[in-house]
């Protein structure tokens, strides 16, 4: 879906048709092709804070209406991909949202004049659009297919019978072992001779790099048939060296070695097994076709997400935005932003930066007093959705000034902190600066990461920064990070090195609202770190908080008391 306002200041909303487009959600109708989504719909929390909530709701869009939660929809936790479907066409009515659907766009390039630059792009009946700003949030629907000898041969995950007895009897092989192909692996299993599954490295699983993209456990059944030897099996191959051929009635593949080269083979090579079915489900990716450059927005066509900035902005073509799941390049492998769970947060950061930037409209804040800042911490990082689903992403920015009076911003995109003056019209100068985030520990996510170890979590707020499961992690900065500072930063973290850092204490059910666990480390931080702005006098840690316990190696040996 792509919306932009045109010169007329005439909102639009224009579904790209690329083989949908009928009506909200049009993928939804087709994919997943086995009907099922894998997106989670908790309909019990045993609460009923509505914010706190949407962290075990995966598919519903922001409102401020319950009747547009996705649980008035379906009761199921994986419910079937006809109920989305459902879901967003009732959303768009409910909200009598302006779409314009069987409309194909294309041709989108920009117009350099000579106050502005203006981009064009036109539709299927020829008609031309003239546009100021246009956001495109088209989705990766485009199905990456391998370019190797023989692809033909393939069924493509998009092409698949729904029909169980094609596979009755039949060797499969599947391309692929991410949760689209584990999803047909699943689905075929049980009619196959056995099914045997190709990819590039060791399997991916969501409970170990915490990343839902990975396999998840609902699509992984044929795990069980492979390590209890019941014929099925996982192969590690980069299909890219290799090609498909048809040999004798059955299909094979074979290593494409370079012109010249010789191709030993050895009579236990697994892929001597001959197939009737080769299958690929290597995903999708974004059709950069509907430019009139490819390169503005990708460095190849198989690009499976288009040049970004941070702040969703085209680096190439100036008032280009994208959003939704085409905006994942910016915590891919990291957070939420490809599924609805994360990008619905991240469509509304980008929002306000619009908001900002073309209608001078401040992003908003909440002025409190220090002494409430401990209060309002602990409150949203146990109630915030956004913090949690785009952990270690978006987090809340509060600035501090010597008046004793906190500005509090809620979920900012923590990637561009250094321009955060910019992005949201709010002044930082003289404020010294808190940045609240949910992080996982640094070395409990990847493919081999034992997440099941007996010592896997902390329990003592002496070792807090030894946390390894989601908690709030504070980072404190005299001022705020500058351009050089993210220079300085790694790759897997999300802010530059900080003055000063606070981890609250992980927690078993993901409450951190225990007053002696929680509360009052962070407070004691906080007034330590903020202590010409708390007025404070020290008291020694023998007769101050002696009665928490708390010991050394989270705080100093002077604690501090507000007067």
């Amino acid at each position: 879906m792509s919306y932009w306002k045109n010169l007329h200041q005439q909102s639009i909303v224009n579904q790209l048709n690329n083989h949908f487009g009928i009506f909200p959600g049009s993928f939804y109708t087709k994919y997943p092709i086995h009907r099922k989504l894998i997106s989670i719909n908790k309909i019990y929390t045993g609460r009923d804070n509505k914010e706190y909530n949407l962290r075990h709701d995966w598919n519903s869009l922001l409102s401020d209406d319950d009747r547009m939660l996705f649980k008035q929809f379906s009761r199921q936790m994986f419910p079937p991909a006809d109920v989305m479907v459902t879901y967003l066409d009732s959303y768009a009515r409910h909200f009598n949202l302006t779409i314009r659907y069987n409309t194909e766009i294309s041709d989108i390039h920009s117009l350099h004049g000579n106050a502005s630059t203006k981009i064009g792009m036109k539709d299927q009946n020829g008609n031309n659009y003239l546009c100021r700003v246009t956001i495109v949030a088209t989705g990766i629907w485009k199905p990456r297919i391998p370019d190797i000898p023989g692809h033909e041969l393939m069924d493509g995950y998009e092409d698949l019978s729904m029909n169980a007895s094609d596979y009755e009897g039949k060797s499969v092989m599947i391309l692929g072992r991410g949760n689209s192909a584990f999803e047909t692996a699943t689905a075929i299993y049980d009619k196959t001779n056995f099914v045997h599954m190709v990819g590039r490295h060791r399997l991916r699983f969501a409970w170990e790099t915490h990343y839902v993209g990975d396999l998840r456990a609902v699509n992984n059944e044929l795990l069980d048939t492979y390590q209890l030897k019941s014929l099925d099996g996982l192969l590690e191959y980069d299909i890219n060296d290799y090609k498909v051929v048809r040999q004798g009635g059955h299909l094979y593949l074979r290593e494409n070695p370079p012109p010249g080269s010789q191709w030993e083979e050895y009579d236990n090579d697994p892929l001597l097994t001959p197939y009737d079915k080769i299958i690929r489900c290597l995903g999708f990716q974004f059709d950069s076709s509907i430019f009139r450059k490819v390169s503005d927005v990708a460095s190849r066509p198989s690009q499976k997400y288009p040049f970004i900035d941070y702040d969703y902005r085209s680096p190439v073509v100036d008032g280009l935005y994208f959003t939704g799941t085409i905006a994942h390049s910016l915590d891919y492998r990291q957070s939420a932003g490809g599924f609805i769970h994360g990008f619905r947060y991240s469509a509304r950061v980008l929002s306000k930066i619009l908001n900002w930037r073309y209608h001078q409209e401040r992003w908003p804040s909440e002025i409190l007093p220090l002494s409430n800042l401990t209060t309002a911490i602990i409150r949203r990082v146990n109630e915030a959705s956004g913090l949690y689903q785009m952990f270690a992403y978006l987090g809340d920015i509060i600035l501090l000034s010597k008046d004793g009076l906190c500005e509090y911003i809620e979920e900012y995109p923590v990637k561009l902190i250094h321009k955060f003056s910019e992005v949201t019209g709010i002044d930082t100068r003289n404020k010294q600066v808190l940045v609240v985030l949910l992080q996982y520990g640094e070395g409990f996510h990847g493919p081999e990461e034992d997440v099941f170890r007996v010592d896997r979590a902390a329990t003592d707020p002496e070792y807090a920064d030894y946390s390894n499961f989601l908690h709030p992690v504070v980072h404190y900065f005299q001022e705020i990070p500058k351009e050089q500072n993210i220079r300085r930063k790694k790759w897997s973290h999300p802010l530059p090195p900080a003055d000063k850092i606070h981890h609250v204490l992980e927690d078993f059910s993901a409450n951190w609202d225990r007053p002696l666990t929680h509360i009052k480390p962070l407070d004691v931080f906080l007034r330590r770190t903020l202590k010409d702005l708390y007025n404070i006098k020290c008291a020694s840690s023998t007769n101050m908080f002696s009665e928490y316990s708390i010991s050394s190696k989270s705080l100093d040996s002077q604690h501090c008391i507000a007067t």
